[in-house]
């Protein structure tokens, strides 16, 4: 995703990583990468001073806190770009996730920050070429259409999967039909 942000568009781009799997070779962006333990404590503070670098695109190697999703979903709606990973069972149980992690008095409010800035998630599962040979991905995608992120304000996320199921055209995959 980077890689294709970076030969196609002329952006900033911030990524934090834990620890640097890639390391990106400037194009049409320049892209700075920012390790934890050696430029950064924490992903959160790794993100709070990227924001303050005025990034395009950033991407969070993983969310795994509270203060985290918080600014990272900021960051969202402030209209950067954020990519990032989180560690759930399928896409649509991805939106629950990140809400789940909130205390009970904010989840509405993030429930509109996700539907607000969700364009999309991509779940990969690795499964074991038929060869029994190495691995190959699955993909499942979910696309933040409008019926999407109605499902997440109004906090139907039982729903998401059937959307999914329905939504093929619009570029939607259920991990079984991958």
């Amino acid at each position: 995703m980077i890689d294709y942000i970076n030969e196609n568009f002329p952006y900033h781009i911030i990524t934090i990583e834990d620890p640097i799997e890639y390391v990106f070779t400037n194009k049409r962006s320049i892209i700075h990468q920012r390790e934890l333990g050696q430029d950064t404590n924490s992903f959160y503070d790794g993100l709070k001073y990227a924001l303050r670098q005025d990034p395009d695109v950033i991407l969070v190697g993983e969310m795994r806190d509270l203060e985290t999703m918080a600014l990272a979903l900021t960051a969202a709606e402030t209209g950067h770009l954020v990519l990032s990973t989180i560690h759930t069972n399928s896409a649509a149980s991805a939106p629950e996730r990140i809400i789940d992690v909130f205390p009970a008095h904010q989840q509405k409010q993030i429930a509109l920050q996700v539907a607000n800035t969700l364009i999309a998630i991509v779940y990969q599962r690795l499964l074991r070429h038929a060869s029994g040979r190495g691995v190959v991905p699955v993909l499942e995608i979910l696309v933040g259409t409008t019926a999407v992120k109605n499902l997440i304000r109004e906090n139907k996320l039982h729903q998401i999967e059937s959307i999914m199921q329905a939504s093929a055209k619009q570029g939607m995959i259920l991990f079984d039909d991958a």
